[in-house]
């Protein structure tokens, strides 16, 4: 239960019609939407979600929560499609009145449910059997979750430790597990370069082709290709090799179901240091790919919010470009 300031803040805002009715009015949609879009280019190639990890210092610091994440997307970034982080409300993929309370607010704001990202649910990469059908059935109720909230997608991890080999056979048979239940509920699985393996984009492809299955794919992350660390993890620690992330990224487009618009830092005149928006949107637009780029800001020299909408202004500004 949200305290009564809180409460009250996400009722002010569900409730206020006239904001709603003047943000809809003004919204430009894409020729290729079934809804409406933040983006300001008709006939674009993407639309942009917002994914809640850019504002996960403040969910951490309970300066905001995840039923006020929607909201906060919508009034003060202008994104009316959110991609959620189960960390954020990780006890509840089975309360059913907790999600109908986030549904509402949503269908209040008109703001789009569009994937839950899935972290701490087990290795679905796992070389063990037993470890590894537990940690797809882990993921079962958030499949339902998802199902509920009206989203289309779950992200998954295909993490496991062993041979290159080993791994990738066990992640092939936990990803096609977990497909066919998700299948059912009509939704998708797709897994992010993530580290180790997964961030290899060669070897996640591979990966797709054997599972074969129409509804598991991709969630290509312009910054996530660190494939050794030097504590042996996939997260933590120096990055000891990285692979190349054009070249990744382009592995991973034909199985791809979104992508994670990154960034960390930006120079003067608001371009991502790290990885050139043009060359990555090009490469992108040059694939058969039509759906969402979501904003995913990492960075700590500005604040969120702010990193938030250098992001947004550079998506559109590399669109408009290219």
């Amino acid at each position: 239960m949200l305290p009564s300031s809180r409460r009250k803040f996400v009722k002010q805002i569900a409730g206020t019609a006239a904001y709603a009715f003047v943000f809809n009015a003004c919204t430009p949609k894409m020729s290729n939407s079934k809804g409406p879009s933040i983006n300001p280019l008709p006939g674009s190639f993407f639309e942009i979600s917002l994914a809640e990890w850019s504002l996960h210092k403040s969910l951490f610091a309970k300066k905001m929560t995840n039923l006020e994440f929607p909201v906060i997307a919508k009034k003060e970034y202008g994104i009316n499609a959110v991609e959620y982080v189960n960390q954020f409300f990780k006890d509840k993929a089975n309360d059913t009145k907790y999600l109908g309370e986030l549904l509402k607010i949503c269908k209040d704001n008109a703001v789009k449910n569009h994937l839950i990202m899935i972290d701490g649910e087990g290795d679905l990469g796992d070389v063990d059997t037993a470890i590894r059908t537990k940690a797809v059935e882990n993921h079962y109720k958030w499949v339902d979750a998802a199902k509920f909230l009206g989203c289309a997608t779950i992200r998954v991890n295909a993490f496991g430790k062993g041979s290159a080999e080993d791994v990738q056979k066990a992640a092939v048979d936990g990803l096609s597990k977990l497909g066919e239940y998700a299948a059912k509920e009509n939704i998708n699985v797709i897994v992010e370069n993530h580290g180790s393996y997964t961030s290899n984009g060669q070897w996640i492809a591979s990966v797709m082709k054997s599972v074969g299955k129409s509804n598991v794919g991709l969630l290509p992350d312009f910054n996530n290709f660190c494939v050794k660390r030097d504590n042996g993890q996939a997260w933590g620690g120096k990055c000891i090799e990285e692979y190349d992330r054009y070249k990744g990224v382009a592995e991973m487009m034909p199985y791809a179901k979104g992508a994670s618009a990154k960034t960390i830092d930006f120079d003067e005149a608001g371009n991502c240091i790290e990885t050139d928006y043009p060359r990555m949107l090009k490469l992108i637009k040059d694939t058969s790919f039509r759906g969402y780029l979501g904003i995913e800001y990492e960075g700590s020299k500005i604040s969120e919010m702010e990193g938030i909408k250098k992001t947004k202004a550079l998506l559109e500004k590399t669109a408009a470009a290219i």
